[in-house]
């Protein structure tokens, strides 16, 4: 799977613990001045050589600022070429539940490349998370099968272990999470993105915000209208402040219809039939694009009611397990050899199945419980679960390639913890420096859902929106047009007078 496909919901990124230290007295957390950055190296394979680590720390609870603290691991890539350098960005990762500094070890070349040393990059692992003080619910491997973290419906709709699994994890959070886990939130996560840049002495950031990330950078954008820079919003979602992450989680099954038949084309190519390059030779599944998708159906059906052994011990490939599989193949066009494959094999009787790799282990115990305290923090979610049954049945008719799981039983719908505060809602209030940039079909982040926070920033934004599949565009899909709208915005100041889209 590609790592694009971890920055939706429920999957996340990871880093190591970095190595740091910091010291902060209480002048310095009441605001009077900056927490010192000590810095260390904590280069990674395949990332930037410069790059750095340091601890930053925060209040747990900002209306308590004297009160108990927590420590987030916080990363840099300095400028290469200080003489061109104009200001600092920061990368903010998707999620709930990425990782900022291993996000900044993935993208930092590409970012140093292409921007050509105009800023220092910085990063911020939220709370919980990589380099952060960490917490968990205590939940087993099973429990966190992404199969299972999800809110999969069972059989013909049948909701029954769903709500038992919601209910276990949003009691075990109760239960193990502590006072760390009650904090996180995206407000919380904005709050200490501010004291991030005061750490760092900047009087303003950029931004590259990713899925999860361009939410909580309109949000810091909307709090923080005037520490803002050069603001990049790259694969967003509907802000609406009454849904928040169970609009993002519904907009999935619209969102991967849409995106299917890229797919069902590339599944039914003639090119497909031979050996060829990447090992697709043999992969092709149909003869017309038309075919793929009542086949899948149909497979997933089949194993619903009589699952195959894999290659992973105590790991059968349920319908449940190929349609996760498609959501998550469906991020990226250079994952679809995995699915089909996976498809093939299922098909052949005398094939044994091998699952994708987040199909074959379990999410991180940090990283669930960062994605489901941010969820369920955020804002209220419904507790009737009769409602929910018949969501989720009007969902599976319409909309069958996700068989309701986006609508499903979270463990939101048990939990102990009522929002701390609303959330704030996203204007066009501010200043006119934002630029989105949107692949027409995202399977994560639909462009419709782009559309909401379009019109919610109004004059404050311009949106590319290229004609392209996949989830995350800017140095990720390979398309020179918006590409090159992203770069001379960040590097310029230049924006497009008018929203535009970029060919395929």
């Amino acid at each position: 799977m590609t790592q694009r496909a971890r920055s939706g919901l429920l999957l996340a990124l990871s880093v190591s613990a970095v190595a740091a230290t910091l010291s902060v007295t209480p002048a310095q957390a009441a605001g009077s001045s900056s927490p010192e950055l000590r810095w260390r190296p904590c280069a990674q394979e395949g990332g930037p050589a410069g790059q750095e680590c340091a601890e930053l720390s925060v209040p747990l609870d900002y209306g308590r600022p004297d009160g108990p603290r927590t420590r987030l691991g916080v990363s840099r890539v300095l400028s290469d070429r200080p003489e061109a350098r104009r200001g600092t960005l920061i990368v903010i990762p998707g999620g709930p539940g990425g990782s900022g500094t291993q996000r900044l070890a993935q993208k930092g070349k590409a970012l140093q490349k292409e921007l050509r040393g105009a800023y220092d990059l910085v990063a911020l692992d939220p709370r919980g998370l990589g380099g952060s003080d960490r917490t968990g619910c205590g939940l087993s491997d099973e429990e966190r099968d992404i199969v299972n973290l999800r809110p999969w419906p069972g059989v013909g709709g049948d909701l029954s272990d769903s709500v038992r699994r919601a209910r276990h994890i949003a009691d075990a959070c109760a239960r193990d999470g502590g006072p760390l886990l009650r904090s996180m939130s995206t407000a919380n996560e904005v709050r200490d993105i501010e004291t991030f840049r005061q750490a760092l002495g900047e009087e303003k950031l950029s931004a590259h915000g990713t899925s999860y990330g361009t939410y909580v950078a309109a949000q810091y954008a909307q709090k923080y209208p005037t520490r803002t820079d050069r603001w990049v919003l790259d694969s967003s979602g509907d802000p609406d402040p009454k849904r928040v992450a169970r609009g993002w989680s519904a907009n999935m099954a619209p969102a991967l219809e849409q995106r299917f038949p890229d797919f069902a084309r590339w599944a039914a190519d003639p090119a497909r039939e031979k050996d060829g390059p990447e090992g697709q030779g043999g992969l092709r599944l149909a003869r017309e694009p038309g075919d793929v998708r009542p086949m899948f159906l149909a497979l997933a059906e089949r194993l619903d009611h009589h699952p195959k052994p894999t290659t992973t011990p105590g790991k059968a490939l349920t319908g449940n397990r190929l349609r996760q599989a498609l959501q998550m193949a469906l991020y990226s066009d250079g994952a679809f050899a995995d699915v089909a494959r996976l498809v093939k094999d299922a098909r052949d009787p005398r094939a044994t199945p091998a699952l994708p790799s987040a199909l074959a282990g379990a999410v991180p115990e940090h990283e669930a419980a960062v994605t489901v305290a941010t969820v369920c923090n955020d804002v209220r979610w419904p507790r009737s679960i009769p409602a929910t049954a018949r969501a989720v049945a009007a969902d599976r008719a319409r909309y069958p390639l996700t068989a309701g799981m986006p609508v499903g039983v979270f463990p939101c719908a048990f939990w102990k913890w009522a929002p701390a505060e609303e959330p704030t809602r996203i204007t066009s209030e501010g200043p006119s420096n934002i630029l989105m940039i949107q692949n027409l079909r995202d399977p994560s982040t639909p462009h419709f859902g782009a559309l909401k926070m379009r019109e919610a920033l109004g004059q404050r934004a311009r949106l590319v929106s290229v004609d392209a599949g996949g989830h995350g565009v800017y140095l990720g899909n390979g398309n020179a047009c918006g590409d090159r709208k992203v770069t001379d915005f960040l590097r310029t100041g230049k924006r497009p007078g008018r929203d535009v889209v970029c060919a395929g």
